[in-house]
């Protein structure tokens, strides 16, 4: 006997509520998959960057030497973003000019914290991108599936009780076919969920080495600040990087 039922079907007798909700879950699909493959490719692509710039930054003899890989490799990841920042604010307090507005207000140490601290805030943020989305779909999607199977059950029960015909057979295969809902929703939901705890926890560990980076770059950054010779020294390397850093943007 030929079978009738299955997803073919079912997507021949879908109504037009299943049918958007459908279409629904195929967008969280699509946006959940997407999101697993361009974070999944950069938070490696960022970590590799980290432990080279990480380890080049410690094993280097000199501010200068650290000025010269920023200008040679770029600021393509959080930490040599953050050590941009730093040098920035040095050479922003360095250079004699006098507080023109709150953001140049406080003592060097203050302005310092700051400017690391806005950089952090910016890397957390570039971290988080697409965060919001999976946390949706895995929270969501079994609910939209799950009202896709109601409504299909409420369907078909109606047209069970409208044709008189209460058989095992006549309610078991529109029953089922409604479970395809539910079993869609728990597809689309499960690769989400799974995504964004793995995202959340390499954020975590990524924005902890982070601050933990940042105190060592202040100490390094503070002294330049305060001592003489060393501050016209860190402050001659921040110029030399932006200048480097601006001359790269401008080729």
């Amino acid at each position: 006997m030929e079978n009738t039922l299955g997803f073919g079907h079912f997507l021949s007798n879908a109504g037009g509520i299943q049918i958007t909700l459908l279409a629904i879950m195929c967008i969280m699909s699509g946006g959940t998959w997407y999101l697993i493959f361009t974070k999944g490719v950069r938070t490696f692509v960022a970590q590799r960057k980290s432990a080279e710039f990480l380890k080049a930054f410690w094993q280097a003899p000199s501010l200068d030497a650290v000025a010269r890989r920023l200008s040679d490799e770029g600021v393509n990841d959080a930490f040599s973003h953050l050590v941009h920042h730093g040098f920035t604010a040095v050479e922003q307090h360095t250079a004699g000019r006098e507080a023109l507005g709150l953001v140049d207000a406080g003592t060097p140490d203050e302005f310092l914290t700051r400017a690391l601290r806005r950089a952090i805030e910016q890397d957390k943020s570039r971290l988080e991108y697409g965060q919001t989305f999976l946390a949706t779909v895995a929270s969501s999607a079994p609910f939209v599936g799950l009202f896709g199977t109601v409504w299909g059950i409420y369907g078909a029960l109606m047209a069970i009780g409208m044709s008189g015909q209460g058989t095992l057979d006549k309610v078991a295969g529109p029953v089922g076919e409604a479970l395809i809902m539910t079993a869609t929703g728990l597809a689309v939901a499960i690769p989400a969920a799974i995504s964004y705890n793995a995202f959340a926890r390499a954020n975590r560990n990524t924005l902890a080495a982070l601050n933990s980076f940042a105190h060592d770059v202040f100490t390094f950054l503070s002294i330049g600040l305060k001592t003489a010779p060393q501050a016209d020294d860190v402050a001659s390397t921040s110029r030399r990087i932006l200048a480097r850093v601006a001359a790269q943007a401008n080729q």
